[in-house]
């Protein structure tokens, strides 16, 4: 990989620290729009259902097209990068996002809808790896912690925020305007990057033509199965099944000739850099853990406790705002304390958010909602900065494209392979307690006998019975929802010796130098 190039009146002074935070506001803005577009339209596909004339099965390909895109153009972000320049390729993606949202917004159809959704991630793909590799070349390598603390809260903020801000939206306003809103921020953000951000890192590079089509049907393939298995009932699905096949096949060809080339697109070769590896691992893991909670409170609110659309969209907001808080506080200390540490002290804190849901009952108040909400909140600060900062620590400067592409992948394979996993699970868990409870609920039984008698009324009355059907629902949902949570604790205490594999920052090491 080239190493990043400057402007011939820059190279000679260092880059003031009114500009560095601007380009940190202009890098920052454009990451949290793109990663509010993974999950504001959520909570819109019923209205966009009637306004698209489609099933509920197909207005999914919504989130998926989108997903999809940006699965697959993540990779390419390093081979882009070295051929057009990092500033005219963010300069780019953030243009070709903002126009293709508002192409969005327009759709009659969809077939139009997924089409513009499926240009919007393309041109979004690039957004969050060169963000995020811009924080780490304007930094010195004694305040990497710090950045990587700024640049995390909009990387948590975007995607915990978006169901908030799309219910506000559309219940306020109209579902397009989930994706007009993009415009005037958009605006905001070419201003910013035109004016202050000057990076080329320009080089010479050549396109790899047999692992580029591999990586595409490989991850596309992959993110597909990942988003539609549940609902396909999995393998039983000949899509599913032989879709699944063809990614694995495609995926292990693309890692096999990545390291073997050493190129540009999609280097997973740098993952010979153990940190990097391991970083890419426990984010993996991390994102499962998060996304599926995300995923799962939403469902448990609205379908078990009867909270209103635009209720749960603030019930949600909690956990984000309060990783921006911790964040914010940390920032200055994250360069001071071993970054294991904090991870530790992160996942800990998950972990115990995690097990106060399992806990659930349907008697639950709002406080028991928020407290374990913002637990978590304080958790994932905690993990995502210090986790970043130890993922480029043993990289070289040339290399931090490649590695944030690398990286921002596997988060977002991760929480695709999360919310598949959790969404299996929690279904098939009620299906099985939907079983075994109603399998004792027979009319001879002397405790639903009982239970008639108290009302005035029979085992054999219809009334009776549709309510003794949807105390099974709620029962049966509720201990889903419980073991689920589980789950996730059990992942989320898995990845805490992971740690110890880290290799410790250098500590007479030549720190790596801040583009200037």
């Amino acid at each position: 990989m080239a190493d990043v190039s400057l402007p011939a009146n820059e190279e000679q002074g260092v880059m003031s620290e009114g500009r560095r935070k601007l380009v940190t506001l202009a890098v920052m803005l454009s990451a949290i729009m793109v990663l509010l577009d993974m999950t504001i339209a959520n909570v819109a596909l019923p209205h966009m259902m009637g306004a698209l004339g489609v099933t509920s099965d197909q207005v999914t390909w919504v989130l998926t097209s989108y997903s999809m895109a940006e699965a697959i153009f993540i990779p390419l972000a390093s081979y882009l990068a070295l051929k057009f320049g990092v500033r005219r390729l963010l300069l780019l993606s953030v243009t070709g996002f903002v126009f293709t949202s508002a192409l969005c917004g327009q759709a009659d159809s969809i077939a139009e809808m997924v089409t513009f959704r499926v240009m919007q991630g393309a041109f979004g793909a690039s957004v969050i790896p060169l963000s995020q590799s811009i924080m780490i070349q304007i930094y010195p390598a004694n305040q990497r912690g710090k950045a990587m603390a700024m640049f995390s809260v909009g990387v948590l903020l975007g995607p915990i925020l978006g169901p908030t801000l799309g219910g506000l939206i559309t219940e306020n306003m109209d579902w397009r305007w989930i994706f007009y809103v993009n415009l005037p921020i958009g605006a905001l953000c070419l201003s910013l990057i035109y004016v202050f951000v000057k990076l080329d890192g320009r080089g010479k590079t050549k396109i790899d033509w047999p692992l580029v089509i591999a990586m595409t049907i490989g991850i596309g393939l992959l993110q597909m199965v990942l988003d539609r298995g549940n609902e396909e009932s999995w393998f039983e699905s000949h899509l599913i099944l032989f879709s699944a096949i063809i990614s694995v096949i495609a995926i292990i060809y693309f890692v096999i000739r990545s390291f073997k080339t050493r190129g540009d697109i999609a280097p997973v070769w740098l993952l010979k850099d153990r940190n990097l590896a391991m970083s890419c691992i426990v984010m993996a893991g991390f994102a499962m853990g998060m996304f599926g909670i995300t995923q799962l409170q939403p469902m448990m609110l609205e379908q078990l406790l009867g909270y209103p659309v635009d209720t749960t969209g603030f019930m949600m907001a909690p956990r984000g705002l309060t990783s921006a808080v911790v964040l914010l506080v940390m920032a200055r200390y994250m360069d001071r304390i071993d970054a294991r540490a904090l991870i530790v002290v992160g996942l800990a804190l998950n972990a115990l958010a995690t097990y106060l849901m399992t806990q659930y009952s349907l008697e639950i108040n709002m406080f028991w909602i928020v407290v374990p909400s913002m637990i978590q909140g304080a958790g994932m600060g905690l993990v995502f900065a210090p986790l970043s900062q130890l993922a480029y620590a043993t990289l070289s400067p040339k290399d931090t494209v490649g590695g944030a592409v690398v990286y921002n992948l596997c988060r977002t394979v991760g929480g695709s392979f999360g919310i598949s996993i959790v969404n299996t699970y929690f279904s098939r868990t009620q299906q099985h307690e939907w079983n075994a409870l109603g399998g004792a609920l027979s009319p001879d039984n002397p405790v639903l006998q009982q239970a008639a008698m108290s009302q005035g009324t029979t085992v054999t009355d219809p009334h009776f019975l549709i309510q003794i059907q949807n105390l099974l629902h709620q029962q049966s949902t509720l201990t889903a929802f419980v073991y689920t949570f589980g789950f996730l604790l059990f992942s989320y205490l898995c990845l805490i010796p992971m740690l110890a594999l880290f290799k410790p920052k250098p500590k007479n090491g030549a720190p790596t130098p801040p583009v200037h």
